[in-house]
């Protein structure tokens, strides 16, 4: 890698023999030592896969000073590649996403803006949000979060249609609950703000995550199923171990 910067040959190195630890104080090291902006401008020069594995090593439990600095852009080119890791509880994509697009002074929707415009971007915010599909869509169509609640208005149940139209321009349908139990710096408040700021890209990782939870119905049912249906070898096996003796007899008889 070709830069200005050796703090960041450094931390690519540490981050190829796993010092993820040494990588991010590297970092920080320069950040202390020629400020801030210099670190963000040398982050435009790292690569994508090494940022990532330093920043999905941290959430807001454990803050880094990469993750309070990286902008939406950078954040975004690494976000979509974290799927390489395989986590299939994708704890680690929501607890970094979650320590990012809410730290003090960010602005959330910017983030998951840039997210949305890159190829897999649509992927990751489904990752992050496919553990609460049913509560999204409930959400989508009658403003709460509460699968036991309905909304006051039985209008206020969205249809098929107006996802294709969806825009942003009213949150009156969200319960007042809701609106006090939102933000929460997780879920809830990426998806209240995909739905209001971001209604399009919200509509894009719906269908998806709609799609996602059908396919592993489906597969859940056909396992179901083939799991009833006896074994055809099994049930001869009794009738052939039979036939089988019958022989052994004759042959001693001869």
């Amino acid at each position: 890698m070709k830069t200005n910067f050796p703090a960041l040959i450094e931390a690519q190195s540490l981050v190829k023999i796993g010092d993820i630890v040494g990588a991010e104080s590297a970092l920080a090291t320069m950040a202390e030592t020629e400020g801030d902006h210099a670190l963000v401008a040398a982050l435009d020069e790292f690569p994508a896969k090494d940022l990532l594995a330093i920043i999905r090593e941290y959430d807001t439990s454990k803050e880094s000073l990469v993750n309070l600095l990286v902008t939406p852009e950078q954040f975004a080119k690494a976000v979509v590649l974290e799927k390489r890791y395989g986590d299939l509880s994708h704890e680690q994509l929501r607890g970094m996403i979650n320590s990012v697009i809410f730290r003090e002074g960010a602005d959330p929707a910017e983030f998951l803006y840039e997210i949305g415009e890159l190829d897999g971007g649509y992927d990751a915010l489904v990752d992050y949000l496919s553990e609460r599909t049913k509560r999204v869509e409930h959400f989508y169509r009658y403003g709460t979060f509460d699968l036991f609640e309905y909304g006051d208005d039985v209008k206020t149940q969205a249809i098929d249609d107006d996802l294709m139209n969806l825009n942003g321009d009213t949150d009156a349908s969200v319960s007042a609950q809701d609106m006090a139990n939102v933000i929460d710096h997780d879920w809830m408040e990426v998806t209240y703000i995909l739905r209001f700021q971001l209604p399009e890209l919200f509509r894009e990782v719906l269908l998806k995550l709609r799609t996602r939870y059908q396919n592993s119905a489906q597969a859940m049912e056909d396992a179901e199923a083939d799991a009833q249906v006896p074994d055809e070898d099994d049930e001869d096996a009794p009738k052939n171990e039979k036939i089988d003796k019958g022989d052994d007899e004759e042959e001693s008889a001869l």
